[in-house]
């Protein structure tokens, strides 16, 4: 990964952990830049983005320590995925949410316009981004 773009990433994370950017702006700087895919791993605090020829950076994302849920509830997923398009809370907020709900982490498929929140024996719940374009 290029200098250029990993700054662009550290970037998009520091503003997502302190609650400056919201999901869609992220996809969309991140799109720009030719991410395509991204994977969040709430376990080792960190998330691995991808360019399509399989290039990839990790960035750390410190967050505070919450255990994860045994069960895995996709309801309680879902709703702190609709709380965070109605903009009701932080990026970290939905951290301890989804892993109060027994999510470990997630992948978003930013070409696939979609995002995959999975549990510690692989449930998962899927959520479609909007149907409108992404843009910076």
């Amino acid at each position: 990964m290029n200098a250029e773009n990993t700054q662009v990433i550290q970037q998009c994370t520091r503003e997502a952990l302190a609650g400056e950017l919201t999901f869609p702006e992220i996809l969309g700087k991140l799109a720009h830049i030719g991410i395509e895919r991204y994977h969040a791993d709430y376990s080792r605090q960190e998330i691995t983005y991808y360019l399509p020829d399989g290039d990839s950076v990790v960035i750390a994302t410190p967050h505070p320590s919450h255990p994860t849920a045994t069960e895995f509830s996709a309801p309680a997923v879902e709703a702190a995925v609709q709380q965070s398009q109605r903009n009701e809370h932080t990026y970290l907020d939905f951290i301890l949410k989804t892993m109060s709900a027994g999510c470990v982490g997630y992948f978003v498929q930013i070409t696939g316009r979609r995002v995959i929140y999975f549990g510690r024996t692989g449930e998962s719940h899927i959520e479609h981004f909007p149907p409108a374009p992404i843009s910076v």
